[in-house]
């Protein structure tokens, strides 16, 4: 019975692998969101909300919208 427990779980190493890559897109986001003129605690709170839309969020400050009150309207 424990054997088959220890073959369901992911391996250590995948799971070290899964965590990086995460941390390099959301990275990745919050450069983008700065880029686009969000503050860079705002970007970072943004970018690890993987509900908000990037692409909407650069949008909006592009578009003329302040970047505090897109953060406002996107949290």
């Amino acid at each position: 019975m424990n054997e088959t427990i220890l073959e369901e779980r992911m391996p250590a190493a995948e799971v070290h692998e899964e965590t990086t890559e995460i941390q390099r897109i959301e990275q990745w986001r919050a450069e983008e969101l700065e880029r686009a003129g969000f503050s860079p605690a705002h970007a970072a709170k943004l970018a690890a909300r993987h509900d908000v839309d990037l692409h909407r969020a650069v949008e909006l400050v592009q578009q003329g919208c302040p970047a505090d009150l897109a953060f406002k309207i996107l949290v």
